[in-house]
C-alpha cells in the first residue's frame, strides 16, 4: 500500500481526489461558476496503481445557492492505493491540485522520489484503518 498524508496549515485546504465528479453530479448539467482542481496523485518509474484509490472522507464547503460545489480537506488527509513495483525504483510520485484559504489559492505541483529498496510487500500499513477511509469515484 502506498499512504499519502498531507497536512494542511491553519485555515487552508486542499480539495478531494473526486471532486470534479461530486460537483458535476450536483450541478447534474447545470452552469457553476468553476469547480475546484482535485487533488490528482500519479506514480511513475518504481510503482504503479493496483486498486482503486481511497480517501479520508472530505468535508462539503459547498454553497448551494451559489451554484458551487466541493469537498475538501481541511486539517489531515490520507490518500492510500495498494500498489505494485513495476522497476528497480526508485518510484516517483507527482501531487497536483490546489491548496485554498478564503480568499485564494495557489497551486500544488510536488514530486517526490521515493526509495524502493528494502521495503517489502505486505498487508495495510501499521495504524491505518482502511474502514475509516472512502473510495474514491
Amino acid at each position: 500500500f502506498l499512504v499519502v498524508e498531507a497536512t494542511h496549515q491553519a485555515g487552508w485546504h486542499t480539495c478531494a481526489m473526486d471532486n470534479k465528479l461530486r460537483a458535476e453530479a450536483k450541478l447534474a448539467g447545470r452552469q457553476s461558476l468553476g469547480i475546484d482542481a482535485p487533488t490528482e496523485i500519479s506514480l511513475s518509474e518504481g510503482l504503479e496503481v493496483a486498486g482503486p484509490w481511497y480517501q479520508s472522507p472530505p468535508k462539503d464547503f459547498s454553497k448551494p445557492d451559489l451554484l458551487w460545489f466541493t469537498w475538501v480537506f481541511d486539517e489531515q488527509a490520507l490518500f492510500v492505493a495498494k500498489v505494485r513495483r513495476s522497476g528497480a525504483g526508485p518510484a516517483r510520485i507527482a501531487v497536483r491540485g490546489q491548496a485554498c484559504t478564503e480568499t485564494t489559492c495557489k497551486r500544488v505541483d510536488v514530486a517526490i522520489s521515493l526509495p524502493l529498496a528494502g521495503v517489502r510487500p505486505g498487508a495495510a500499513p501499521a495504524g491505518i484503518n482502511l474502514k475509516t477511509l472512502v473510495r474514491v469515484r
